[in-house]
């Protein structure tokens, strides 16, 4: 993954869909070039991650994220299972999260502002939509403390 380069911002993506990763890729080097997406696949490498767990002990291959980027519906550990593990017994529980989902059902939007969260999209369906999720999320970057 490599060392922090001066001025860039780490995001972790957790996403388990290979195509959303490749659309918040696209969408983030466009209209963010200063931020590095981190990918993790699911909920227990996300953990593993923020925590410097096993293959992620070295912090400078693996530095720590200025904000993460979370899917709801993954497998092994839930989106919001990582959530309540970042705001309870993480290192960093005001860390940023940003949740990214299909999910709208109103419960995981409520669960997730209960928790803490700087904001909520739905996925977006088309590569344009994507960009301006990815736009919007840039420009409310200084509301992440």
């Amino acid at each position: 993954m490599g060392q922090q380069r001066p001025g860039e911002r780490i995001v972790l993506l957790v996403e388990d869909n290979p195509d959303d990763e490749l659309f918040a890729r696209r969408a983030f080097a466009k209209v963010c070039p200063e931020v590095r997406l981190i990918p993790a696949r699911d909920g227990e490498v996300a953990i593993d991650y923020l925590a410097g767990r096993g293959e992620f002990q070295d912090r400078d291959q693996h530095p720590l994220p200025d904000l993460v980027l979370l899917d709801l519906k993954l497998p092994r550990k839930s989106g919001l299972e990582v959530l309540e593990w970042i705001r309870r017994e993480s290192d960093q529980p005001s860390l940023g999260v940003v949740v990214l989902t299909s999910s709208e059902e109103t419960r995981d939007v409520e669960r997730a502002k209960a928790l803490g969260i700087q904001a909520y999209y739905v996925k977006p369906v088309t590569n344009s939509a994507f960009m301006e999720t990815a736009r919007s999320i840039c420009r409310e970057w200084s509301r992440v403390p």
